[in-house]
């Protein structure tokens, strides 16, 4: 069987239904292909998994047309703390605090769990006319200068202009490209949970950094929060493996008792933690998204932060040249959004390394040093607002859907 779409998207989760309704709705035909059934990808059960939207991926959300139906149930980011410190030992006395009130731009962000944003995705494909989604394997991809073409497991074939791999970090469609990828690991694990607390939240995120690497506390609705804690892999492996109670035995001393008493909601992952970029993020009718282009630490927040951005660059790159009458496959119009997105992602990708080799230690010169650093941030205001717009993801060259404008 053959199916024919301007636009092939390899992967389903969350960058590929982004991208799928924002060229949808500008009156490009797509097709969305997953290896795992829809019913798979949804879930109405809460496992604590969420994500910290910036302000500028909020606006996107908002310019596709999902965010009316996931607004009731994000948690507005009102504030930030970032701090040093040891387990047991309580904050250093240095604070980086960001305060919304400060902008006129409003929530800094929103934390928002996976479940809500997954189904919300899911319907918004399946109720749009312009957008096909089918259940498969890609075996085979070709490419000319005519075309594209997919071959699935079970025989069925899809043709378009383009192929764009949402696929992840060991994106196949990638590796059937010939790019290959630049990085390493850091021999850290992220362990992640959500937990619920005593003491309402206020709507405050908190970045603790320890030796072994950050603790990230982000507030959810309701007095739960999102937890991502990272330590050293040996470390993680042994903290994994314990029963909840003495995971918790662990994770308060860590964690303080500024929230009052804490307990697990929701199950418990871990994620080996590295860098890794394409060494291109386009190739002839290719074009590369979110972790198949680029995956960094998670210390800044930017994971699919900046995938909604590769999204934006991209539908935009694409709506214009569709609306001029070009072949939104032709490697020249590819080559306007990786021009656009990959500096950025590599001065992101250094950015990101370089915060996790200052931080991720307890070298005493290095924490005095980076203690004073937060400290003079914190107490010049200019400095401190230029700081919370970087956070919010709204300074920078930022695509039309970023800036909550349609295409």
């Amino acid at each position: 069987m053959t199916y024919t779409s301007d636009i092939l998207i390899v992967g389903g989760g969350l960058n590929g239904p982004a991208l799928a309704l924002a060229c949808a709705n500008a009156g490009l035909s797509v097709t969305v292909i997953d290896r795992l059934a829809t019913g798979t990808l949804a879930s109405d059960t809460f496992d604590g998994r969420g994500y910290a939207l910036s302000l500028s991926s909020q606006r996107l959300l908002n310019a596709i047309g999902l965010w009316d139906t996931v607004r009731d149930t994000a948690q507005p980011i009102l504030e930030v703390k970032v701090t040093d410190g040891k387990a047991g030992e309580g904050p250093a006395p240095f604070m980086l605090e960001f305060d919304h009130a400060e902008t006129d731009d409003g929530p800094m962000g929103y934390m928002l769990e996976d479940r809500f944003l997954r189904r919300a995705f899911l319907d918004a494909l399946a109720s749009h006319p312009k957008i096909s989604q089918i259940e498969g394997m890609v075996t085979t991809q070709n490419v000319g200068p005519a075309g594209a073409q997919l071959t699935l497991a079970d025989g069925t074939v899809l043709t378009g202009a383009l192929i764009v791999g949402c696929d992840g970090r060991t994106s196949g469609t990638a590796q059937r490209a010939g790019i290959n990828r630049t990085g390493w690991g850091y021999k850290q694990t992220a362990l992640v949970c959500a937990i619920a607390h005593e003491k309402p939240h206020g709507g405050c995120a908190h970045q603790f950094f320890m030796p072994a690497g950050p603790l990230a506390i982000l507030p959810l609705p309701g007095n739960k929060s999102s937890i991502v804690w990272t330590e050293k892999d040996s470390v993680a492996q042994d903290i994994q493996a314990l029963d909840d109670a003495d995971y918790l035995a662990v994770l308060k001393p860590r964690f303080g008792d500024f929230l009052g008493d804490i307990s697990l909601a929701g199950k418990r992952f871990s994620y080996p933690l590295g860098l890794t970029l394409a060494n291109a993020f386009t190739a002839p009718r290719i074009a590369l998204v979110g972790d198949a282009a680029h995956g960094m630490h998670p210390i800044a927040g930017q994971g699919l932060n900046a995938g909604l951005k590769d999204v934006g660059a991209l539908a935009e790159v694409l709506v214009n040249a569709f609306r001029r009458g070009e072949d939104i496959g032709r490697i020249d119009v590819l080559g306007r959004y990786q021009q656009w997105r990959r500096f950025d992602v590599a001065a992101q990708a250094v950015m990101t390394d370089g915060f996790n080799k200052l931080f991720s230690n307890d070298n005493p010169l290095l924490r005095f040093g980076r203690d004073i650093g937060m400290g003079v941030v914190n107490a010049i205001p200019s400095m401190r607002r230029a700081a919370m717009r970087e956070a919010a993801g709204v300074s920078g060259d930022l695509p039309k859907l970023m800036q909550g404008k349609p295409l």
